[in-house]
């Protein structure tokens, strides 16, 4: 069945609509790859131990979000990004202060902070988006809670996570070449195959205190759609955005929860011999039929 978003009252597209709850789900696989290595396990791809279904942690979602929104916003005004490998925060907190003009200390009047806050929001995509806690350092710009929020991705079946033994190239003297000491043993973790299934949320009240417009909407849909594609490495190449869905409220609170219309998103293995090893191995379905009242389905992609 084709899904397509119904028309709306406003003049954007119900998705980019910031005064509506919205809430959204993104399928993604990955094949002989590693989606999301645990630090705590020496970066094996992350295993509920219990089902032995892959997991993918909001936090390495919206960072491929946050890389993918600094190359699409590049030189646009608003579209800096917080939380940036290599610049300290509190580095990001002082450029508030000094845009405004304002004294950097840890007595700075509420009135100052909350300036500071509304400047943080203005400028940077993933405050406005996602929220940031602003209280370190001299430079007080104070919490912000962000309107998107995003679950652990969790794979639709068990995962098989593989170890690989490999060498590779570690001497950079000539000397120790002479010697014959090139390499060295390592490994590297993949799994065959995996589907994953996440879940996000947005709220339109929070998003209204941070000033999220229609185009950080539209921004946030487009770094989705690419955030796999300019993410490529060796542990991660064949990773692919297979489906994103975005669920429209009627208002800024919606009527219906928001697992209710989740649980119309399904996958499941296709009868066959041997485990799933590609997309085709799957059986996705997206009940369209009767939608609560008020609630309009897009299909952004898959």
């Amino acid at each position: 069945m084709t899904i397509t978003a119904t028309s709306t009252t406003t003049q954007y597209g119900t998705h980019l609509d910031p005064a509506r709850k919205h809430d959204f789900a993104f399928l993604f696989d990955v094949r002989d790859g590693n989606p999301n290595g645990d630090p705590d396990a020496g970066g094996m791809p992350r295993i509920d131990p219990e089902t032995m279904q892959g997991l993918v942690t909001d936090v390495a979602i919206k960072r491929k979000i946050r890389n993918m929104v600094a190359l699409l916003g590049e030189g646009k005004p608003g579209y800096d990004i917080y939380v940036e490998a290599g610049v300290a925060l509190n580095t990001q907190h002082e450029r508030a202060y000094t845009a405004l003009g304002l004294q950097a200390e840890r007595t700075a009047k509420s009135a100052d902070q909350e300036q500071a806050r509304q400047w943080m929001c203005q400028t940077f995509f993933d405050v406005r988006m996602f929220g940031a806690v602003m209280t370190t350092g001299k430079a007080l710009c104070g919490r912000v809670q962000g309107p998107v929020q995003l679950s652990f991705s969790r794979s639709a079946g068990p995962v098989l996570a593989q170890e690989h033994g490999l060498t590779r190239v570690t001497q950079t003297r000539q000397e120790d070449i002479d010697k014959g000491e090139t390499t060295e043993m390592g490994n590297k973790y993949a799994i065959p195959y995996g589907l994953y299934l996440g879940y996000g949320h947005f709220s339109a009240p929070l998003a209204r205190r941070t000033g999220v417009s229609p185009a950080d909407l539209e921004m946030l849909w487009q770094a989705f759609t690419l955030m796999f594609e300019h993410d490529r490495a060796a542990g991660r190449g064949e990773i692919t955005l297979r489906g994103l869905y975005v669920f429209s409220h009627q208002d800024a609170f919606g009527s219906t929860p928001a697992q209710t219309l989740f649980d119309r998103i399904t996958a499941t293995p296709v009868p066959k011999d041997g485990p799933p090893r590609s997309f085709a191995d799957y059986q996705v379905q997206i009940d369209t039929d009767d939608l609560p009242s008020g609630v309009t389905l897009t299909k952004i992609t898959g």
